[in-house]
């Protein structure tokens, strides 16, 4: 077990880009900064998943210079792993760290000023037991980390490393700790969550890491699984996702694509016949199930027949939460070297799915119009309902409120305690 560490010093600050991973990670470096005792900095956490989120990456670096001119500008993440020099060779850059050196107390010290290892040398994953979060009504849990697979779009493999799990017994006692310090959600993350287990001792999968969690830790209220792999998801995780009262009735989906052809070329491991089969079931075996996906738009070669089995792929799934990308050619990546669309058509057509993705939620949001239930106050004027909905609201109160929604303003229901 980890001994307690003091908190950061207060002029330490973490900007955190991209996934849950990298929130779940950041929290992590705000001990392990104040275990290295580190003072007047700012970590910037990069996310590398596509060429805007490295973009965003920089922005947030010259901003954080501008806004910290003293301060000690450490970047690190997906992006710094991948690229490391191209960041060191930033003026406004102190030192750049790779993801392995960022989980490490020592790194945060005095040392080199690019300190980045081959990620794919990385066998274990790191167990940092944290006690809570900054945001409290939702606590990250990494289970996971890495990944075996290669879609040919993907970069993350070689920020991450190949796929390694955390033991399950490291897992029970973080979400325990989480629990007890009054911690309403735990959310279970990955890089490729429905591969844990796969390299542990019996290879167990990701249901029999859930079961546990639910027996051995009872007082926790909710449990939320980030995106899963559709081709990946087992048997008992499926009962336990629709059947357990504890689980969030909402799944994440890594889809990508809804024509057969075009996942072929990404070299995603299912069809879509397949992945409209599980949304059935799982909205047929549990019909207050939301759903969402990352679907991908003008990926090389993608004809406007594609194209359209795309859009058709978001009424086919009933998914209510779409996160719409353009296709971002990433250097290194077999999809980089296709036959690429056109920038304004690739941009056209991402434009058309966040639209389909607006009516999409417009439609869950109206099937919840004069209805009741209870919340989870994230914070002053925002709550969420179990199955993600965001919700407008005044209320004073925090942790659980039961809310009546009256109305919607397409993003979000407005929603008053009853």
């Amino acid at each position: 077990m980890n001994a307690p560490v003091k908190p950061p010093h207060a002029d330490v600050e973490i900007v955190t880009l991209g996934c849950r991973l990298n929130a779940y990670e950041s929290e992590a470096m705000r001990a392990l900064a104040g275990e290295a005792q580190l003072a007047n900095a700012v970590i910037v956490n990069t996310c590398a998943v596509t060429g805007e989120a490295v973009r965003q990456a920089r922005q947030a670096i010259r901003r954080a210079r501008r806004e910290r001119p003293d301060a000690e500008i450490i970047v690190t993440g997906c992006a710094a792993q991948i690229d490391p020099q191209s960041f060191a060779a930033m003026p406004e850059v102190s030192r750049v760290l790779g993801n392995a050196e960022k989980m490490r107390a020592g790194s945060f010290g005095q040392g080199e000023r690019v300190a980045v290892s081959d990620i794919m040398m990385v066998r274990e994953t790191a167990s940092h037991l944290i006690d809570g979060f900054s945001e409290r009504t939702r606590a990250y849990v990494q289970v996971q980390n890495g990944c075996d697979h290669r879609c040919t779009f993907c970069i993350i493999p070689y920020g991450r490393g190949n796929s390694r799990s955390a033991p399950a017994g490291d897992v029970v006692e973080q979400v325990r700790r989480l629990a007890a310090n009054g911690v309403p959600e735990v959310v279970l993350t990955g890089v490729d969550l429905t591969s844990w287990g796969a390299d542990l001792p019996g290879q167990p999968h990701l249901g029999s890491l859930v079961a546990r969690i639910l027996k051995l830790v009872p007082e926790l209220p909710m449990l939320r699984l980030s995106s899963l792999d559709a081709i990946e998801m087992d048997t008992q995780l499926f009962e336990l996702v629709t059947q357990h009262d504890r689980v969030a009735p909402y799944l994440h989906l890594s889809l990508q694509h809804g024509d057969d052809l075009i996942l072929k070329r990404m070299k995603r491991r299912h069809a879509r016949a397949e992945a409209i089969a599980l949304c059935e079931r799982l909205k047929s075996a549990r019909p207050e199930i939301a759903l969402g996906a990352d679907l991908i738009a003008g990926f090389p070669t993608e004809t406007e027949e594609h194209f359209a089995n795309l859009l058709s792929l978001i009424d086919a799934c009933g998914l209510a939460y779409v996160h719409a990308f353009p296709f971002s050619p990433r250097e290194g990546t077999p999809a980089a070297r296709m036959p690429q669309v056109a920038r304004q058509t690739v941009k056209a057509r991402a434009a058309r799915l966040r639209d389909a993705g607006s009516r999409a939620l417009a439609r869950h949001l109206d099937a919840w119009v004069g209805r009741e239930a209870v919340a989870i106050i994230e914070r002053e004027g925002f709550a969420r309902l179990p199955d993600f909905t965001p919700v407008r609201v005044e209320c004073a109160a925090s942790g659980f409120q039961r809310l009546r929604f009256a109305a919607h303003d397409g993003v979000s229901l407005i929603g008053a305690p009853v």
